[in-house]
């Protein structure tokens, strides 16, 4: 059938709205929750170092204690 030349406009529907929203409502938690993940990691791997700096300290802790005793026992 000819439109006699006449173009439809687009419209858009309530449930094709939602669904947009919800989209987008999504797409913000979702980077919301990456962003605090990133986070998360950062911090865990500031604990391995803080942890790790900690072992190494009790190590030459104990090695300095080592080494002082065997200085005191030798003549």
């Amino acid at each position: 059938m000819n439109d006699g030349g006449r173009r439809f406009e687009a419209f858009e529907c309530a449930p094709g709205l939602r669904l947009a929203a919800h989209e987008r409502v999504s797409q913000i938690h979702h980077d919301n929750l990456v962003r605090r993940l990133d986070r998360l990691d950062q911090m865990m791997e500031r604990l391995e170092k803080r942890l790790w700096l900690t072992v190494y300290g009790v190590v030459a802790v104990i090695l300095s204690q080592a080494v002082q005793s065997f200085l005191a026992a030798a003549p």
